[in-house]
């Protein structure tokens, strides 16, 4: 069954509001005081670079392909065109909201940059609110604006890039993503939302906030001090994860 359909089935336009209002590490966060427990892992771990800042964060289903792009592919120019219709056909598809996820197989000698003005646009018109890839990102003044991408490094060229295969469970910075899975991204990174944890997630986001604000109101107030802080802390250790 496509995870997708399951998550969608249980995702509500209230949490998906408050998702894009929030910045990954946050949601990373909430998913712990969703489980009751540290230790949630399915993240990116490493440096990622975010297309713009302004552009937030990302949320949605993802679209998940892989791409290579180091040497020019040994299959025939027919199955090389069919395989980007489907490719472009596959990334029109499925639920929304949603987000490409690309794994470029050359990592970490990532060179062809797939993600430029000219499939961004792309992309954007097909409905996608962002991308995510461990490969390369180009043309940073001339991407559409609302459209972020998370990547793994900026170059200039696209070198030989070509679409390997579509569909199939991928690997970025760590984080193993499947079709339809949810995605959080930003200039954090990116991480995958458990699907058991997505009816639990808006109160989530809420609570963390307001336990956040235990030691953050307190600090920002004058005269915040050593025993102000006992105390918040004291408090803040009392409701927090």
């Amino acid at each position: 069954m496509d995870s997708s359909l399951k998550h969608d089935s249980i995702m509500t336009e209230t949490l998906l509001a408050k998702l894009k209002t929030v910045d990954t590490p946050t949601v990373c966060n909430a998913i712990e005081v969703a489980q009751g427990k540290r230790g949630f892992n399915q993240f990116t771990k490493g440096t990622m670079l975010a297309s713009s800042a302004a552009d937030g964060a990302m949320v949605g289903f993802a679209r998940t392909a892989q791409i290579a792009a180091l040497e020019p592919s040994k299959e025939s120019p027919a199955v090389i065109k069919q395989r980007r219709a489907d490719y472009y056909r596959h990334m029109s598809a499925g639920p929304r909201p949603a987000i490409a996820a690309v794994e470029d197989l050359d990592y970490p000698h990532a060179i062809g940059a797939y993600w430029g003005e000219i499939n961004t646009t792309v992309h954007k018109a097909f409905g996608l609110g962002g991308a995510l890839t461990n490969g390369v990102m180009r043309d940073l003044g001339d991407l559409p604006k609302d459209f972020p991408v998370v990547a793994g490094s900026i170059g200039p060229s696209h070198g030989f890039v070509h679409v390997r295969s579509i569909g199939q469970p991928i690997t970025i910075f760590g984080m193993q993503v499947v079709d339809g899975d949810l995605v959080h991204a930003d200039r954090h990174g990116a991480l995958v939302i458990p699907p058991e944890v997505i009816p639990l997630l808006e109160a989530a986001i809420d609570k963390l906030l307001s336990t956040e604000q235990l030691i953050l109101g307190p600090a920002l107030k004058q005269g915040f001090g050593l025993a102000e802080f006992e105390q918040a802390w004291s408090e803040f250790e009392k409701a927090r994860t």
